[in-house]
Order: C-alpha cells, then sequence, then structure tokens
C-alpha cells in the first residue's frame, strides 16, 4: 500500500531544513507494517492516487489557513482517504473546537473566544476569569505563533491579527508542565511532560521548552478518554492537559492534524502508531 505523507510548502524556509528527520521515523514505521510512504508538500497535487494521506508533517499551514482548507476539499474531491478524515482536520483547524468540546462536557481551559481581539476582550476575560494575567493566541494557530501573554498595561502588538482566543495563565506551564498523552486507534500509547522555560510561558522547543517521557498523571486517563469520547474515532491524536485554575485537569489543546509523537521520547511507539494507521486501512 502506498501512502502520501504531507511534508511543509516549499517557501517555509523555518519547516524545510528539518522536517526529513520526522519524515525518516514515520516512513521507517510505517515500512515496518507494509505500508511505502512518499513525501509531499501539503501545497502542491499529489502526482497519483494513494490509499491513505497523512498530513503528519504539514506544518506552517495555520499561516495560510484559506490554501489549508481549500486543499483539503481538493483532496477530498480527488478521492484521497485522509488519515484522520478530512472532516476531521477542518474540524480540528480552528481552535474553536474548545467550545463545542466543552459543551459535550469535556474539562477544557477556560476560553473566551472573539472575532477580533480587542483591549476590553482582554479586560473582559480578566474579569471572567478572576486572572490579571491572560493568554491570548490565534483561534488558527501553531507552535505559538502569535501568542501572547498579558499582564494589565501590556501591548496588543505582535498578537493575534483575527479570530482569536483569551485564557487565564496557568503557572502550572512552567512548574508540573503541560501532559501531553498519545492515542493511536483510541488506545493509549505514551505520555510527555511539557515544561516551559524559567520565566518563559511557551513549552515549545524553539522557546527552550523541555519534554520528558512520563506515566500519566492521576486523573489524566480519565479526563483524556472524556475528550475522545467527544469526537469522532481517530487513528491518531495527541491530548494536550494542564492544570487548571481549579486544581484539576483541564484539556488545552486537542490535535487531531500533525502532532509530534515524541518519537525521541519513545521510539518504540512508531511501530504502534503505524499498526493503528494499517489497521484503519483495512477496515
Amino acid at each position: 500500500m502506498n501512502v502520501a505523507i504531507l511534508t511543509p510548502a516549499a517557501d517555509q524556509d523555518l519547516f524545510i531544513r528539518i522536517w526529513s528527520d520526522w519524515y525518516q521515523k514515520l516512513e521507517q514505521a510505517l515500512a515496518g507494517v507494509g505500508l511505502k510512504a512518499s513525501p509531499h508538500s501539503w501545497t502542491e497535487p499529489l502526482p497519483q492516487r494513494f490509499e491513505a494521506v497523512l498530513p503528519m508533517i504539514a506544518w506552517g499551514y495555520h499561516a495560510s489557513a484559506r490554501r489549508w482548507l481549500a486543499r483539503l476539499e481538493a483532496l477530498e474531491a480527488e478521492g484521497q482517504r485522509m488519515i484522520n478524515p478530512a472532516a476531521v482536520l477542518r474540524w480540528n483547524t480552528d481552535k474553536a473546537y474548545l467550545a463545542e468540546l466543552e459543551a459535550w462536557g469535556a474539562p477544557v481551559v477556560p476560553t473566551l473566544s472573539v472575532d477580533s481581539l480587542t483591549p476590553d476582550d482582554i479586560e473582559k476575560a480578566r474579569a471572567r476569569f478572576a486572572s490579571e494575567i491572560v493568554i491570548a493566541k490565534p483561534r488558527i494557530s501553531g507552535g505559538s505563533h502569535q501568542t501572547l501573554k498579558l499582564a494589565p498595561g501590556d501591548s496588543l502588538a505582535g498578537g493575534p491579527t483575527g479570530p482569536a482566543l483569551v485564557q487565564p495563565f496557568l503557572p502550572a506551564v512552567s512548574g508540573e508542565g503541560e501532559l501531553s498523552m498519545l492515542y493511536f486507534g483510541g488506545v493509549f500509547s505514551h505520555s510527555v511532560a511539557k515544561v516551559a522555560a524559567p520565566g518563559d510561558f511557551r513549552v515549545q522547543i524553539q522557546f527552550g521548552g523541555k519534554s520528558r517521557r512520563v506515566d500519566p498523571w492521576p486523573g489524566a486517563l480519565e479526563v483524556a478518554e472524556q475528550v475522545l469520547a467527544a469526537v469522532p474515532p481517530l487513528t491518531y491524536a495527541r491530548i494536550d492537559l494542564i492544570r487548571g485554575p481549579d486544581g484539576g485537569l483541564k484539556l488545552m489543546e486537542l490535535e487531531a492534524i500533525e502532532p509530534d509523537l515524541f518519537l525521541n521520547d519513545a521510539p518504540e511507539a512508531g511501530a504502534r502508531f503505524a499498526a493503528a494507521v494499517r489497521a484503519e486501512l483495512e477496515r
């Protein structure tokens, strides 16, 4: 079976130099279950029909959201099978999905969604969350792009320029950190803790964040299963949890498009990911 792995656009200099290491790990894992992978930029038409298309390295799509959504429509029209399904990828593109998950009973970080961020929105969020410090981020984003930590009097310069989310700043991000839980075929695989660098609030490696493999924290499996129960079955998913204002674990993000699988922390998990993809194709 031939599968396509979507990769960054050729003009994305930040990503184009580093995606090959991620790709090689995925390619080797998929080969282990009889799937032959090939890389293709997410912005370009595919040269043939594939048994499956995996957007695992479609980094940078958030910077060209309309183009990304149009690409998903084109892949559907061509009859290309997406893993996860294109409808799920569309839904997961805009973090407004957090409100839907909360309405369906999942425990979510308190969130205010706005169409265009203003100082009044920030003040409204501070009052609603009883938190002087808040985080503002685009609804379609990646890698903490245009994400701000805002104390009273801080400028919105460099922040979201379109639809945005505002959330309370959660000090746990630089303490115990976020917990990323990986699920393949609906089954828990492994988890890692991601901690921001001292003085920062972003857990990504480019900002000095660190990750390490850990056992799921108490209660984390139950919260993750609540989240998964609210969405269609997913072949792969990463569920990011963080300690909320009430001390309970809350959903920060459900990543069903191009999650980091943390294969450096859990090398054996590549085989579990590949087996889940193969099982989905054999349904």
